[in-house]
Order: structure tokens, then sequence, then C-alpha cells
């Protein structure tokens, strides 16, 4: 018997002479929200669409459960939810008869109703639930797409830019929501906020010319890359000149900042805080303040996809 998990394994894409996915492999299992992120074309959505059974791959598979996608029965396909970039809705119906149509999609039965009351609730519809949809806001349209995800609670989430045309305010409540969803299901978010990645998800796959560039933990990218750095910005009581950093190991680059204050980055992950309080010592100098500049997920992207 299978746990509930997505393996992606060698899938591969192409329209014509062009590789949407290239060889794409990397498995996720239940109670992660991972961050599927890259630029524009780099074959997100394709992905998406291809996990969701809505296109087939040229080469490659996918498994639900241990299941090939392309064998997959109904109700493997029911453990699925998805909500789409463009989000397409039905703007003439009202907001609960729409969900209400879908929980039938769903054959939900005498249990509509009482979803449809939840996940009214849950997305913060309550308002707006007796509108047409084509009365809503595009951040009220947003949070109906993703009722309609949730509303069969399936395993596995499927969410493409969620938030987009949500306030400040409204963001928040949904990235709750779906760290919330995330504790026992498989929720794969793509999105080009990268605070929102930041805060939500446990892991990171970037996607760049439909090629894996980078599969970790969040918090482990900017560390774990090649081309890592290891910055501090140091902070003396006087002045002092770029000679002082002669006698550190390794290749540094420094910077100077103001006087008496330097930004100095070493290559890989040698920690040089430990020479810096030494020299200070030695020349009778004190340490104002000194901290670590941690590389952001933003910095990795860029680095990996430009």
């Amino acid at each position: 018997m299978y746990s509930m998990s997505v393996i992606v394994d060698h899938l591969s894409k192409t329209y014509g002479s062009q590789h949407a996915l290239n060889d794409v492999s990397f498995s996720i299992s239940s109670g992660e929200i991972v961050g599927l992120i890259g630029p524009n074309g780099a074959g997100k959505s394709t992905l998406m669409k291809i996990i969701c059974s809505l296109l087939l791959p040229t080469a490659g598979d996918v498994r639900i459960k241990g299941i090939p996608i392309k064998e997959a029965s109904k109700e493997i396909r029911r453990q699925l939810g998805y909500l789409p970039e463009n989000n397409p809705l039905y703007t003439d119906m009202y907001v609960k008869e729409y969900l209400l149509f879908v929980a039938g999609l769903y054959k939900l039965g005498k249990k509509s109703n009482q979803r449809v009351t939840q996940v009214i609730e849950q997305t913060g519809l309550n308002p707006e639930m007796n509108k047409k949809i084509g009365q809503l806001s595009k951040g009220y349209r947003q949070r109906v797409g993703l009722a309609q995800a949730i509303i069969h609670d399936p395993d596995i989430l499927i969410l493409d830019e969620p938030t987009t045309g949500l306030d400040p305010n409204q963001i928040t409540e949904i990235r709750d929501l779906i760290s919330g969803l995330g504790k026992q299901k498989i929720v794969i978010l793509s999105t080009h906020i990268m605070q929102e990645v930041e805060a939500i998800c446990k892991r990171v796959i970037i996607l760049n010319r439909g090629l894996v560039v980078a599969n970790d933990l969040t918090g482990n990218l900017g560390v774990n890359s090649k081309d890592a750095t290891y910055t501090v910005i140091v902070e003396f009581n006087d002045d002092t000149t770029d000679e002082i950093f002669n006698s550190f190991n390794g290749n540094i680059n420094v910077k100077k900042v103001k006087p008496g204050t330097w930004l100095i980055e070493s290559s890989g992950k040698a920690d040089i805080r430990e020479n810096l309080f030494r020299y200070a010592v030695d020349q009778g100098l004190v340490i104002l303040s000194m901290h670590r500049k941690d590389e952001k997920l933003e910095d990795v992207f860029r680095n990996l996809t430009s």
C-alpha cells in the first residue's frame, strides 16, 4: 500500500522542437508544501497540468500513490485539487450556487451544503457569497477559485499563483490557510512572490528552460549553491584600510561601506567572524557591530536562472 505521494519520473514535454520540460524528476510526500518557481516560460504551468492529467507527457510519467497518472482511476484524480493561473469561473453564477455546482461534479451528495459552508468560511467568502462571481473583485474571484480547488477535500493541492490580486491582509489569510492545509496534504505552490515561498514552503524546486536547476529545503538553497558566499558586515570603532584583510585565508572580496565599516564576502562556507574578532583584539579595535548577511531566495533564483 503506497502512502500519499507525487513522483515525477524523467518527465519531458515537447512542442515541435521546443522542450517545455526536459527530463524532470522529483518526489513529494504528504505534509510538504513545495514551492515551484522559475521565470516565465520555464515549464511550471506545463508541469502542473501534466500532474493534473490535463496534458500528456512526451516521455516519462507521474505517479500518484504509486499509480501512473495515465492509468489513474477517477478515484485517484479526485484526490487532486487544482487552481490554474487564469482561474476560469462561471461569472453569471452566484458564489454559493457555483460552489454547490462544483460539489455536485464531485458527487458530494448530502455533504454538499455542509462542505460549501465550510469552504466559504475557510476562504473568507462570507461577505460575498450571495453575489454573482462577475461582480466580485479580482481578489474575491481568486478566493472562489481556491474554494473550488479544496471543496472535495483533496489530498493533493496544486495552486498556480493563488494570491494574485489579493491585498496584504488577504494574502496573510490565504497563506495561513495554505499552511494549515499543508500539514496533512501535499501542496505544490507556483508563484513569482519569493517572500511567499520563504514564508510557507518547506522545499523549493526551481525550473529554468524546462530543467530542474535546484531542489532543496528552502533554508538550504543559498548555503548549498555552488556559488554560495559567506557575507559579513562589520563595523569597527575606528577607520582602517583594506590591508587588514591580507592575512585572511581563502578568497575574499572586501568593500568599504563607510569609514570603519566593511562588507566582506568569502567564497564557500568559511566563517570569517573568528578571524575578525582576533584581528580586532590584536589591533586594539572594538567591534561595534557584526552580522552575517544571508543570501535571499531571490538572489539564488537570479543566480540560477539569469
